[in-house]
């Protein structure tokens, strides 16, 4: 029986200055819908993380996500993230810089932030200045 979340990851956007750095860095490597990051050891939950996200932290809080795809070996023996290059905003929380990545349980994957909005396409007045006081919009 499959799990009702699937299980993400977190990851800090390091060296990027905030997550429109991350954006530009990304597009710029992005192929065929595509773009791979590289991190030293292959997740021992590889197979479950697959169709969940890597959850991007910058100035203490994640912001963006990205759906991953599937897991390579890189020449050197590190361990290729294949994600999908679209970058989705999510509800900012609050997280604790870390070394690598650590695994982030679907039940707690802050919600996108598309799925914030009304029906009428407003973002709720108290996110929305939320939102524009982390740099957001």
């Amino acid at each position: 029986m499959a799990a009702a979340h699937p299980l993400n990851i977190t990851r800090i956007a390091f060296g990027c200055a905030d997550f429109d750095d991350l954006r530009t860095r990304l597009d710029a490597r992005a192929q065929d819908g595509e773009v791979t990051i590289t991190t030293r050891y292959r997740p021992k939950r590889a197979e479950e993380l697959i169709g969940g996200s890597l959850y991007w932290i910058s100035k203490h809080r994640l912001g963006m996500r990205q759906r991953i795809l599937g897991f390579a070996e890189a020449e050197d023996g590190h361990c290729v993230i294949r994600l999908d290059a679209r970058l989705i905003p999510v509800h900012p929380v609050t997280r604790r810089a870390h070394q690598g990545w650590r695994y982030l349980a679907g039940a707690d994957a802050p919600p996108d932030l598309a799925d914030s909005v009304d029906p009428e396409g407003q973002i709720p007045p108290a996110l929305e200045a939320e939102l524009a006081n982390l740099g957001l919009i």
